[in-house]
């Protein structure tokens, strides 16, 4: 049932990628942002009634709980700016460097000890990111930074929710969560939602400066989508790794690689280069050797409660 239901999440959040993705060449990321909070505000709000009530956000930690919510923001937000420039399992891939950075991270945030097989592991992680980014080939494109950045960022946040888990339910962090994500597209609609700074920009950065625009019915309702999406994946993960070891369940997190690469496919025509596809490769055995050695008691103690989060 962990595994159905880690399968069943993975797959729903499978969605909000190609949603973005459809909508990032014609609205700003602020604007989709600000949609997708506004609609999860009352399914949030429904699952603390249901989690011990909405007194649950008067917690002890609340600048914890916002500061992991900036964390969070700033992941999501370098997540999809992607989206308009690279190709949907080559973001996926690169974002797949999250456990690399939390085992880079375990030790100064958690004072945890790393063995030598696990830094190997990393450092044959992060070559599949240069393999995939091909600096030296002339085809560099920076926005591929953009997923590695996201992942460090989330992975910062997951170590936060390692210490908070203590004490805040996965609800309550996830409201905090959602209360950044809207105040930071409020702040960057604000700044770049008028459309001052957007000029000739393409790209990911004509998706962060373009100027909000009255969405048509259908872009309004595919970017509310993914409030439910968003809700009802958070459940189901959350769900996956109460229910059984979250070492065990974390590897099949990986399956995201394969929607990616059946969207990106059906809907945009994307083939993975063998670059692509040599340097995810490498990123996945990497993570799923450190899985495989955290079953043997040898992961630091984050990796056990960080499943079960969604940029």
């Amino acid at each position: 049932m962990a595994i159905a239901s880690l399968f069943a999440g993975v797959f729903i959040f499978s969605f909000q990628d190609v949603v973005v993705k459809t909508v990032a060449g014609s609205y700003p990321v602020h604007e989709v942002i600000t949609i997708r909070c506004l609609i999860s505000i009352p399914i949030l709000l429904a699952m603390l009634h249901w989690h011990g009530g909405i007194r649950a956000l008067v917690s002890p930690r609340m600048g914890w709980l916002a500061l992991r919510g900036a964390a969070l923001m700033v992941s999501y937000t370098a997540y999809y700016l992607a989206f308009p420039v690279l190709p949907l399992a080559s973001i996926v891939a690169l974002y797949f460097t999250v456990p690399l950075f939390i085992t880079a991270l375990a030790g100064p945030f958690l004072g945890e000890k790393i063995g030598l097989n696990r830094w190997i592991a990393t450092i044959v992680g992060f070559a599949g990111v240069v393999v995939m980014m091909r600096p030296a080939s002339g085809l560099f494109e920076w926005a591929a930074l953009l997923p590695v950045a996201s992942a460090f960022c989330y992975g910062t946040a997951a170590l936060m929710a390692r210490r908070l888990g203590a004490t805040d339910s996965a609800p309550v962090m996830a409201f905090y969560q959602n209360l950044l994500f809207l105040t930071g597209a409020l702040v960057m609609a604000g700044l770049f939602g008028q459309g001052g700074y957007e000029g000739d920009n393409t790209g990911s950065l004509g998706f962060l400066l373009r100027a909000w625009t009255m969405p048509s019915m259908t872009d309004f309702l595919l970017m509310a989508a993914t409030g439910p999406i968003a809700a009802i994946g958070t459940v189901l993960l959350t769900q996956a790794y109460r229910m059984a070891e979250a070492n065990l369940v974390a590897s099949f997190e990986y399956t995201g690689l394969i929607w990616a690469s059946l969207w990106g496919f059906t809907f945009w025509g994307e083939i993975p280069g063998l670059a692509t596809l040599a340097g995810a490769a490498l990123i996945v055995g990497a993570g799923l050797y450190m899985l495989t050695r955290a079953r043997g008691g040898q992961t630091p103690a984050a990796e056990g409660e960080v499943g079960g989060e969604r940029v």
